[in-house]
């Protein structure tokens, strides 16, 4: 567990140090703020498109040596990163780091499931769920701290003894993890298809939020994803190996659970405008918005570890539930924001959201571990690490396209507007609008969570899941 958990805070810690570094490195590697972005991008799109293939290799061979090599090459990357003469290697290094990261994050919830029995297998993922929460909630703070004492080379640095330290426990402790079934054969063209599918989908989304939906280049990638998915899907029926046993989605709880994940991280990208709030309207400093935007993520890992521990004792369904529920009720009260509203009044309307995030997370990923047969856990892990980085690509230009929409509907502000300029009224209106959306988002997944309950009971083999 201190392994794969080093792995795990790595990687979370990666993904939210950087956003705060990047005006720092475009001011010192003197570049543009486009072009800064890909530092982002090229990790982002590598771990999208190849996580289900990846998951994949690690189910035929061996997750343990998957997840080490990924560890290593994480490690050895982030060195180069930090020691990138310009923006062009760093791009080219974040590529790198980007494939060793989606070794880890494609089999970590697979290793856990694997090597924990299943009366503690809620535990165990909730602990993992706590570790990525203080990942997100240490890592804009963290960033800051070694930006304004060593530099940005020193965010990609930190990674190098934490990485190798954790290699040496995995290589001792962790146990070999051989596959279920020998004799198998890699899908080359089933892993192919897929990762053209992914990676035009989280290009397409990421680059409509300044292009917008109706680009010319936006509706042909989004066109030609959904090509490559009809004609993946086509060649699973046909390949006798396929890289995802399509039989998987007919076990409708299986597939419920995955739904309601990827609708929560859809929902839950609304929160990432909140700083235009706290920044423009309220006036807060970066460093009272920083400590402020810690309130969601460190609700989770408060409960997550708990609510994984209830779910092995009551089961997952009632749990995760509630989880959803607390949300729910979260979303609503942040639609209720105002120009005038207090540091409390903020804090105890954005508390429920985490709260109910942590209850439901472990849970429902506990269920879709367990739902599955052992020799396809890898990829049932890599599709639950999809769900959320598609809710991330998803739902990251969805709400940024509502909140300018709102805000242009209200006096016909135009998208190239500057953000600064904007009378606070109208910001509180974009914003409220997409946490709106987010309560719909998270009713529908209430909606599913109630259906699975039912298919639970009704089963005449009783619950899967616990």
């Amino acid at each position: 567990m201190t392994g794969i958990g080093c792995g795990v805070l790595m990687a979370t810690l990666d993904a939210s140090i950087i956003n705060v570094s990047l005006p720092t490195m475009a001011t010192v590697l003197r570049t543009s703020f486009a072009h800064i972005q890909w530092i982002i991008l090229s990790y982002l799109l590598i771990l999208t498109s190849l996580v289900l293939g990846v998951a994949r290799f690690g189910d035929m061979y061996s997750k343990k040596k998957v997840y080490l090599s990924g560890m290593v090459l994480f490690s050895v990357s982030s060195l180069l990163c930090g020691l990138s003469p310009d923006v062009n290697w760093l791009i080219g290094f974040r590529v790198f780091q980007g494939l060793g990261a989606v070794m880890m994050q494609a089999l970590g919830a697979a290793m856990v499931t694997e090597i924990f029995p299943h009366s503690e297998r809620g535990r165990a993922l909730g602990i993992i769920g706590a570790i990525v929460s203080i990942g997100l909630a240490f890592g804009p703070a963290l960033g800051g701290v070694l930006i304004g004492l060593a530099g940005w080379r020193s965010i990609f640095l930190v990674n190098v003894p934490i990485g190798f330290a954790a290699s040496l426990i995995i290589s001792r402790h962790v146990p070999l993890l051989l596959p279920h079934r020998t004799g198998q054969r890699f899908d080359f063209l089933g892993a192919a298809l897929m990762m053209i599918t992914l990676l035009c989908y989280a290009l397409g989304m990421t680059l409509s939020e300044h292009l917008g939906f109706s680009h010319p280049w936006i509706m042909g990638l989004l066109l030609f994803a959904a090509l490559c998915m009809a004609g993946f899907i086509g060649a699973e029926f046909l390949i006798p190996q396929p890289m995802i046993e399509l039989g998987l989605f007919r076990d409708l709880l299986f597939s419920c659970n995955l739904l309601m994940g990827l609708l929560v991280f859809v929902s839950l990208s609304g929160v990432f405008l909140i700083p235009f709030f706290l920044e423009i309207v309220k006036g807060y400093s970066t460093i009272i918005v920083g400590l402020l935007m810690m309130t969601v993520p460190l609700s989770m890992g408060l409960l997550a570890p708990l609510a994984g521990f209830l779910s092995d004792r009551f089961g997952s369904r009632g749990i995760s539930f509630l989880g959803l529920l607390l949300a729910f009720g979260g979303f609503l009260a942040l639609g209720t924001i105002h120009q005038d509203i207090s540091l409390e009044g903020y804090i105890l309307r954005v508390i429920p959201l985490g709260l109910g995030l942590g209850l439901f997370l472990s849970p429902n990923n506990s269920a879709i571990m367990g739902a599955v047969p052992r020799e396809q856990l890898g990829v049932a892990s890599g599709l639950m690490a999809l769900s959320r980085t598609l809710g991330q690509t998803t739902g990251l230009p969805i709400m940024s396209t509502l909140f300018i929409a709102v805000i242009h509907g209200q006096e016909n502000w135009m998208p190239g507007g500057d953000l600064s300029a904007i009378p606070p009224r109208l910001i509180v209106k974009g914003l409220t609008g997409t946490f709106h959306l987010g309560a719909l988002l998270v009713l529908i997944a209430i909606l599913l969570s109630l259906t699975a309950w039912w298919l639970d009971r009704s089963s005449p083999f009783g619950s899967k899941t616990g």
